[in-house]
């Protein structure tokens, strides 16, 4: 084995829009599949905001990764084993919630990478390689080189931070959390305010500089979607399934009520 696929990774180094979807509701491991058929490079396995299982989350991993999407699990915390575990499990990336230093930024490279680069734990055969047994050098390699670490800046002391952050090994992309940026700029909502614009444009300098990605979640308004790709944005989460499955429900409810006449 040369490399592990993953679509995500290849789109963001091929300098394309890489295209997520989030799973709070989806339990099934056939969602990957059906999610891959929608047109989307990965999935944004949600596990900070939702009860979903890490078993779950494995199982839906493993099969997303055979249907040719990304599985990348938002984990619940810093402690490694949130991590980890998703890793040794299946997930092909993890996102890490409210990144406001450097320390931090650091600590999850450390816990997330292989040595060189980190201090992850080693384990035997993994899904990522399709259970091979491969020379641990060659296995450690292979997954250091096509798993990413997106941390989630959330605060105004993670866009101060942002050039230290984004200098960080092992580190690869830095995705900004609008909703809760807002939020903690006492402005909730207001995506598009100048401040918040102000922010994409420090975060995407630093990444630039850096050779890291910009992320963005939490804006779903196309042209103001269209602003922040154009200002740099890369890696793109592009709704949540269950505000998906409710826009399309709704929809579908209202023309079945036209039928009466």
């Amino acid at each position: 084995m040369n490399k592990i696929s993953n679509p995500a990774r290849d789109r963001l180094e091929a300098g394309e829009l890489a295209i997520g979807v989030g799973l709070r509701q989806a339990r099934t491991v056939d969602i990957g599949k059906i999610m891959r058929q929608c047109g989307y490079d990965w999935i944004f396995i949600d596990m900070e905001h939702n009860t979903m299982s890490i078993d779950t989350a494995a199982q839906v991993s493993v099969a997303a990764q055979d249907a040719g999407i990304t599985p990348i699990v938002r984990v619940p915390g810093y402690q490694h084993f949130h991590a980890t575990r998703v890793l040794d499990g299946g997930a092909l990336g993890v996102v890490v919630p409210h990144v406001d230093d450097v320390e931090t930024a650091r600590e999850m490279a450390s816990n997330c990478r292989y040595p060189p680069i980190g201090h992850r734990s080693v384990t035997s055969s993994l899904p990522q390689i399709g259970f091979e047994k491969l020379p641990l050098s060659q296995t450690t390699k292979l997954v250091n080189e096509s798993t990413l670490l997106v941390v989630m800046l959330e605060s105004p002391e993670a866009i101060d931070n942002a050039e230290a952050i984004a200098a960080v090994e092992g580190i690869d992309c830095l995705l900004i959390g609008t909703n809760d940026l807002c939020m903690e700029m006492g402005i909730p909502g207001q995506v598009g305010d100048p401040r918040v614009v102000e922010a994409y444009e420090r975060v995407i300098a630093a990444c630039e500089a850096n050779g890291k990605w910009t992320g963005m979640g939490g804006v779903y308004d196309p042209p103001l979607m269209t602003k922040y790709v154009d200002m740099g944005v890369r890696m793109l989460l592009a709704g949540n399934d269950l505000p998906l499955m409710m826009a399309a429900a709704t929809e579908r409810a209202a023309e079945m009520r036209a039928l009466q006449k």
